[in-house]
């Protein structure tokens, strides 16, 4: 009895967390349903009147972008503002051919009047941080605009986000991505999914009620004071931009959040380039929470309230940790279940998981519709999408569990770029990208015996107990099987 009540205590707690972490979700979806009604008016830069118009410098920090870059200046260059108050900086760290177009372009774009620089650094140090960095050390403005190399903001870009500036008190201005190739595939489907979800319901529900919200990495501007008051971009995470996020906000500098102002960007296409993106964004979560959660707690000025959903939201990678849990000991778990029937009674906790499902189907559905309408067709939609992503999500937790420990216990890791495609459309290829990693990792092996294990769980659910079966479990079972399935699979043969 000893191993089945390690078993049950443990998992019990990762039903608990991923609980807490669902009534978090559904306290977001309250503040995003009032924050409209709350909303104020902010004070604005007048444009009208050239003097308020403030010096911006764009960054666009680069490495290896060979399919994209050409893309990228020609749509930085069509951005509507002064041209005697705007500066682009290159930062490009590539070590290809990249470099040579890139020069070249650059050099045709001063010819023709425009402010901008080709800015190379000898070593690497710091990866994106230290590009950054680097860069602002010589920047001529005021804002600081962040683009990653496949974003393609649209030409009334900085009119619609640096007259917020007015405000003393703000440090950053985010705007929403949207995604050029969303129907590209299943893979890009689900990844619009998931971060329209994040780009909705979590940063307006945190924003709308002065919670900590991040920077993310790109399609948003920064005071230049605010950065180098928090102490400026450091490299020792692998999402640099969460920790001058929360470390801006510790010194109490507000972010405003523009929901209403999309910024077009290109989603992975291939599965290999999604885990490396996963990877980084979930264990530098994980780096954040080591570095910030005594910060977060200990300051005294903060509300109870503000450092719970803080806490929470750097502990978000650490979900995919608690769903494998949960997943691998469900089998087991099935197991005692039929053969102590005094145990029983702590079986009600497995509701704990369908609760939380509800919780999440109900809080994407109003995110979704939002955007696609809410017609019973529209409905019917939502639910095979909402549970293709669950199951696919539930696919890369071990992956992304690796990167969670990793980035709990401090491991250090290089800074992995995602491979960019300039795909837009379901004619154009992806197979000849030299970015491309060409063997698929050792974990690929644990994601197929993975596959393997939950089939013997909807297997079992025939065979448990003296009661024909329990059924109980299948359906999870089946979407663990499904998603482990489709990662494994695509990891091996990349064909979305």
């Amino acid at each position: 009895m000893v191993l089945e009540s390690i078993i049950i205590v443990i998992y019990s707690t990762a039903l608990v967390l991923i609980f807490m972490y669902a009534l978090a979700q559904l306290n977001l979806l309250f503040n995003y349903l009032k924050a409209d009604k709350y909303s104020t008016e902010s004070p604005k830069f007048d444009f009208t009147n050239q003097d308020e118009i403030p010096k911006v410098t764009i960054q666009l920090p680069v490495f290896n972008e060979l399919y994209v870059m050409e893309r990228l200046l020609d749509n930085i260059v069509e951005l509507d503002y002064p041209s005697h108050k705007l500066e682009i900086q290159v930062l490009d760290d590539s070590i290809d051919e990249s470099v040579e177009s890139t020069a070249k372009q650059i050099k045709s774009l001063q010819k023709r009047g425009f402010d901008i620089q080709h800015i190379r650094r000898a070593k690497r140090a710091g990866f994106k941080a230290g590009a950054l960095r680097e860069g602002l050390k010589i920047a001529k403005g005021e804002f600081i605009a962040i683009f990653d190399a496949d974003f393609l903001p649209k030409s009334d870009w900085l009119k619609r986000t640096i007259p917020f500036f007015k405000d003393l008190e703000i440090g950053v201005v985010q705007t929403r991505w949207s995604h050029i190739n969303r129907d590209y595939s299943l893979l890009t489907k689900v990844q619009a999914f998931a971060l329209d979800a994040h780009f909705t319901l979590e940063q307006v529900g945190r924003n709308s009620k002065g919670h900590f919200i991040n920077f993310n990495g790109t399609a948003g501007v920064w005071r230049k004071d605010c950065i180098l008051d928090a102490g400026n971009w450091e490299g020792d995470t692998l999402t640099e931009d969460l920790d001058l996020s929360y470390r801006a906000q510790l010194k109490d500098w507000k972010f405003k959040y523009l929901e209403d102002v999309e910024t077009p960007a290109e989603l992975p296409v291939v599965i290999s380039a999604a885990r490396s993106q996963q990877f980084r964004w979930n264990k530098g979560g994980a780096e954040n929470f080591r570095k910030m959660i005594f910060k977060v707690f200990s300051n005294k000025t903060l509300p109870l309230k503000t450092k719970i959903h803080g806490m929470l939201h750097l502990l978000n990678s650490t979900m995919f940790l608690n769903v494998l849990i949960v997943g691998v000991l469900s089998i087991p778990m099935l197991y005692i279940k039929n053969e102590y029937a005094h145990l029983k009674a702590y079986f009600y906790v497995m509701s704990f998981f369908v609760i939380s499902t509800l919780i999440f189907f109900i809080c994407y559905w109003y995110m979704y519709k939002k955007t696609h309408g809410s017609t019973f067709k529209d409905f019917v939609q939502y639910v095979v999408m909402f549970f293709t992503f669950f199951s696919i999500a539930m696919g890369f937790s071990l992956h992304n569990s690796i990167a969670v420990i990793e980035g709990h216990i401090g491991k250090r890791s290089e800074f992995v770029r995602t491979p960019k495609f300039n795909i837009n459309s379901i004619r154009d290829s992806w197979k000849n990208n030299k970015y491309l990693r060409k063997k698929p990792s050792l974990n690929v092996v644990l994601e197929g015996l993975l596959m393997l294990y939950f089939g013997f769980g909807m297997y079992s659910a025939f065979i448990v107990g003296d009661q024909g079966g329990d059924f109980g479990l299948f359906p999870f079972h089946l979407m663990l099987f499904l998603g482990f399935g489709f990662v494994f699979f695509n990891s091996l043969k990349p064909r979305i």
